[in-house]
């Protein structure tokens, strides 16, 4: 499947980054594709509350091709043949896409992007467990087969989503929370007592690169890895192809901020996110404010003001803690931010 061109960045846009609250995905559909009409980018929501199988590493394990899974007391492990637990990853899966399909059919507009989320391969095999009850991650051959097995699922997932959404262009998340500990060899092993040893970093940039490079073919226009600030590996994100990176900015260094303006300076996205939700119930920031945090770094860096349109401005985390109605507030006002940005911009 050949790939629309992707958008050239103009203007600063915003998104958020997949978990969603409830267990309505028509509800959550609608709320998020009313909210981030074009040209902001609206995406298919992970909803963790609906149980097992819908969170990020259920929903891409649901994925894997000739590699089974299956809920067992520590988690979902490896198993010989398919159970009730990935089925029911796979309905919801497919269910979401159908309702997507649903509420695009009766927009006037539809929006001209959608973003899907994937749990990247070194976070899954981090999650994912071995027959023996350890943590894939432990062995290289694992990793490899999951890398492999994930690249060779996603054009299926792709194909599905283009149907629901024709027309659309689609960016791709792909969501590497553990990716520090993986790097850094702090793991814990099943039983807890020790630590798993620390992945090879060029391991790490070929397997984004073998998932990458297969979401390419498969059509996708844009793919980000989403990262915490906490030791993020920005070069090998880079390294591997992707065309941005996503990061909360609340912790960043005066090096991770050098580091993120050259991949800007490169014609590299940056998702920053500006957003602070940690706590659901506190009020949110004041747009001024965040629009400030974000206008600072980038004035002293030396960037321009003209390549604010390489942003996306997202939540700081996923939003399945707060409730439908301050999810919802939270895009109104990444939408402000986004606003108060492009003023910058404009000069």
């Amino acid at each position: 499947m050949a790939a629309p061109d992707a958008p050239a960045p103009g203007q600063v846009t915003a998104t958020a980054l997949g978990p969603w609250p409830g267990d309505d995905p028509a509800e959550a559909a609608r709320i998020i594709r009313g909210e981030l009409g074009s040209p902001h980018l609206p995406f298919l929501a992970e909803l963790p509350d609906r149980g097992v199988g819908s969170d990020s590493l259920g929903r891409t394990a649901s994925l894997l091709v000739e590699l089974a899974v299956d809920v067992q007391p520590h988690g979902w492990r490896f198993v010989d043949r398919p159970g009730k637990d990935l089925q029911r990853a796979k309905s919801a899966l497919s269910t979401d896409i159908n309702i997507l399909a649903d509420v695009i059919g009766v927009e006037e507009v539809p929006s001209d992007d959608i973003k899907i989320q994937l749990r990247g391969p070194l976070s899954l095999a981090a999650g994912l467990h071995l027959h023996n009850g350890e943590r894939a991650l432990i062995d290289y051959g694992a990793r490899r087969d999951i890398a492999d097995s994930l690249a060779a699922g996603v054009e299926g997932y792709l194909k599905r989503v283009a149907a629901a959404a024709p027309g659309a262009r689609i960016v791709v998340q792909i969501d590497e929370p553990e990716i520090a500990s993986v790097l850094a060899g702090t793991i814990p092993t099943a039983s807890g007592y020790r630590t798993l040893r620390s992945v090879p970093g060029r391991e790490v940039t070929e397997s984004w690169q073998l998932v990458i490079d297969a979401l390419r073919a498969a059509g996708a226009v844009e793919t980000v890895v989403a990262v915490s600030e906490v030791e993020a590996p920005f070069e090998r994100i880079l390294a591997a192809g992707a065309d941005g990176i996503a990061v909360p900015l609340r912790a960043l260094t005066s090096r991770q901020w050098e580091q993120l303006a050259g991949a800007v300076e490169a014609g590299k996205r940056l998702w920053a996110g500006a957003l602070d939700v940690a706590d659901p119930a506190a009020s949110l920031p004041r747009v001024r404010d965040v629009v400030e945090n974000v206008w600072r770094p980038w004035r002293q860096l030396g960037l321009p003001a003209s390549t604010l349109g390489a942003l996306r401005v997202t939540p700081s985390e996923g939003l399945a803690r707060h409730s439908p109605a301050t999810a919802a507030a939270v895009l109104t006002r990444l939408t402000q931010v986004a606003d108060g940005l492009n003023q910058l911009a404009l000069g």
